[in-house]
């Protein structure tokens, strides 16, 4: 599973050795009011596996103990006590559980039409945080709607996970210069840009630039300008007919083979299938 990603389909295996508690919006007003599709708590182990083609809104995944797998920025990576993720929507997102290990994890996923899973939410793919803070905020919430059926508290429970999701995202939010950097770079991906050009953007270093990018993205900068291309070509895909050529040029790709073949690393799918499974899914 972990060695190739390319052929992925739709998977969703849960296995009777894996206990998920889960609280959706349709059982709980205050997370449709907010925009959360659902959250829970988990403890798994193989043959968990979770595999979605097409993320329609982003997915914040936090580990609490044990070990799992997750594809992010098209490279699996371990997930461990400590570890939060982001996936933002429109990317290929797995997740699995490995041999002779449990994974204890929580997570929030957004609804399509959320601020934080609009194109220009920023947050680190992959970061250092102390979830257990989060986990309990979770199980809080679910214990209000389960058990008290308290709508005014629960949007207390919800408040406080937000706090939390907020804080994953922190590290940019607090450091000016690569904000600024990255929502001028947004607005013209098309641009020819290299480290040189985006450290003298931010006034530092290239070697700093790397630095405060690993810091705080969990990307290498010129690893943070691609995902911010396929990102937007993937939202064009989904919301516009501009012919895939076209979109190529506008995030900053010459070559449509090239811009191809990173779209399908990133998303799972070659930019002309993206367009009709997205379009099949809208119909």
């Amino acid at each position: 599973m972990a060695s190739l990603h390319e052929n992925l389909s739709e998977t969703h295996i849960v296995g009777a050795r894996t206990q998920q508690l889960i609280l959706r919006a349709e059982d709980c007003n205050a997370l449709a009011a907010r925009q959360i599709s659902h959250i829970g708590v988990g403890d798994a182990a193989v043959p968990y596996r979770i595999v979605r083609t097409h993320l329609s809104g982003t997915y914040v995944h936090a580990s609490l103990g044990g070990e799992g797998r997750i594809l992010l920025d098209g490279r699996w990576r371990p997930h461990r006590a400590g570890m939060v993720s982001l996936a933002p929507a429109h990317v290929l997102h797995a997740f699995h559980a490995i041999p002779s290990k449990r994974w204890q994890y929580c997570w929030v996923r957004y609804m399509p039409q959320s601020p934080r899973s609009s194109i220009g939410f920023m947050a680190p793919v992959m970061a250092q945080f102390d979830s257990e803070a989060l986990k309990h905020a979770i199980l809080g919430l679910y214990q209000e709607i389960q058990v008290r059926g308290d709508a005014g508290s629960a949007m207390l429970w919800i408040d406080l996970i937000e706090h939390y999701i907020g804080q994953i995202a922190e590290p940019l939010q607090k450091e000016h210069r690569l904000r600024a950097l990255w929502e001028t770079v947004r607005k013209d991906l098309a641009r020819d840009w290299d480290v040189e050009s985006l450290a003298k953007l931010a006034h530092v270093s290239g070697e700093h630039l790397r630095r405060l990018c690993h810091a705080s993205l969990g990307r290498s900068p010129m690893q943070q300008l691609t995902y911010l291309r396929i990102q937007h070509a993937a939202h064009q895909l989904a919301t516009t007919q501009a012919k895939i050529e076209e979109i190529a040029l506008r995030v900053g790709y010459q070559n449509p083979f090239a811009f191809s073949n990173t779209f399908k690393r990133m998303t799972g799918f070659r930019p002309s299938l993206f367009r009709s499974r997205h379009r099949g899914t809208e119909g």
